[in-house]
């Protein structure tokens, strides 16, 4: 399919993260762009802000006439659209070309030099700090980005056609519709298990995505993982390695090891070894491409960080808020150690809403230890997104499993007072759900009780 002969885009779940910047991408580039979300967000709200559409209830009759034209509308919808959605099914009856957002992205970047970050955790942070990265760097890159950067106020870096940014997303296997120039993998972790059934499976999927890789084109990897590429640590033997690690008033300050040379007094403002390494890959990933070295140096020191990843809504000496939208045993793992490595001597109390049904009964013994770390845990009812409740799945279930006195379920409409009565000094939210909608108003509450 040949895009520039499709004027009218139609998104059935606009208003996901990955599906709105694809809106973006195609307002920006002179198309008619209309779509459907199941609620109002601050994302619609900021598309809306566009000139672009939004509708909220699923019927034919709200679909533009402009739009019921097959061979000038190109529908993208997201897999988290049930089949039985009547606009998609509407769609597919009748002759439209229907295509998952995976695939448009595919389409989109074939004809780029592009560079893709796959892993089953970093992605967003290591491909907005690439996608940063370039763009400092005059480069003409379009970046395709899984949450807003602080930089840019966006989920979309515009600044070319010549060489895009991706997320090479395992999730249904969508990265497999990629063939990237770069690419690296930051993780395997199991997750996911609903698509692929067991871990091993997914690590072949991850197998699969490599062989995408374009001729002459090169593969990253953490030093570690199963899969042969260049690689990368942190004070290791790795082709890149970050060493002689020091943190000088909240940032940290290193050195690189390159496979031909140091570079030295490199600055990076985000906490946590996990955000060193995503630091790390993308700087290697900017190097490979052909980035002069003092300008990436310039650039990540002025990397802000994206929405949702370990974001500051307080930070005073008597009280820290910090939202985090960690959703996997691991995750909540490196904030842990970011918090601890940042507050070292207070009190920290976690809220954290798990994220579906099946992940929670996946890891349900690793969730527990994670969390069994922090001071004081709060739970929230488990976020189904996609899902339908399983039996014996539930929030209190998780809390029963929890090695940790302080500990409790809590109501949304309960929460601010729950977080209000805690002595904690550092106040953690946590999660991929909808406990985001939550942050100003616990925000506001915190102030106004400070």
């Amino acid at each position: 399919m040949n895009l520039k002969y499709i004027n009218n885009i139609y998104f059935i779940g606009i208003g996901g993260i990955g599906m709105s910047a694809l809106a973006r991408y195609f307002k920006a580039n002179k198309k008619q762009v209309v779509g459907y979300d199941k609620t109002p967000t601050e994302i619609t709200d900021a598309l809306m802000d566009l000139g672009i559409d939004v509708h909220f209830n699923d019927a034919v009759e709200n679909i533009p006439v402009d739009f019921l034209k097959p061979e000038n509308t190109l529908v993208v919808y997201t897999p988290a659209i049930p089949k039985s959605h009547y606009e998609l099914s509407y769609f597919r009856n009748n002759q439209f070309n229907v295509l998952k957002r995976s695939e448009v992205l595919g389409l989109i970047t074939e004809n780029t030099f592009c560079l893709a970050v796959a892993g089953t955790h970093g992605k967003t942070t290591t491909s907005s700090i690439l996608g940063h990265l370039l763009h400092e760097c005059d480069v003409e890159v379009t970046a395709f980005l899984g949450g807003v950067t602080e930089n840019y106020n966006s989920n979309l870096i515009l600044k070319g056609t010549k060489v895009s940014v991706v997320e090479a997303d395992e999730f249904d296997r969508s990265f497999l519709t990629l063939s990237p120039n770069l690419a690296c993998i930051t993780s395997m972790d199991a997750d996911h298990l609903d698509v692929y059934g067991e871990a091993e499976a997914l690590k072949e999927s991850f197998v699969e995505f490599t062989k995408r890789i374009k001729s002459k084109g090169k593969l990253f990897v953490k030093n570690g993982l199963p899969i042969e590429g260049i690689t990368y640590g942190i004070e290791d033997d790795s082709d890149y390695s970050a060493c002689n690690i020091k943190v000088e008033n909240g940032t940290y300050v290193f050195d690189v090891k390159t496979p031909k040379e140091v570079l030295e007094n490199i600055q990076f403002n985000l906490p946590g070894r996990h955000n060193l390494l995503n630091a790390l890959i993308a700087l290697a990933m900017a190097v490979e491409y052909g980035c002069p070295h003092r300008q990436l140096a310039n650039a990540l020191a002025s990397f802000k960080g994206v929405k949702r990843r370990f974001t500051y809504h307080i930070k005073t000496d008597e009280l820290v808020f910090i939202d985090d939208y960690a959703h996997h045993p691991e995750e909540i793992n490196a904030v842990y150690q970011a918090v601890r490595e940042m507050y070292p001597e207070k009190k920290v109390l976690a809220i954290f809403q798990p994220h579906l049904f099946s992940r929670t009964k996946d890891f349900v013994d690793e969730f527990a230890e994670s969390l069994s770390k922090f001071d004081e845990v709060v739970l929230l009812d488990i976020y189904p997104a996609r899902e339908k409740p399983i039996e014996g799945v539930t929030s209190n279930w998780l809390l029963g499993k929890i090695h940790n006195k302080n500990k409790q379920l809590v109501s949304k409409e309960l929460l601010l007072s729950k977080i209000q009565e805690s002595e904690a000094q550092v106040v953690l939210t946590i999660g991929a759900g909808d406990i985001g909608e939550e942050v100003k108003n616990i925000k506001k509450g915190l102030s106004i009780e400070s």
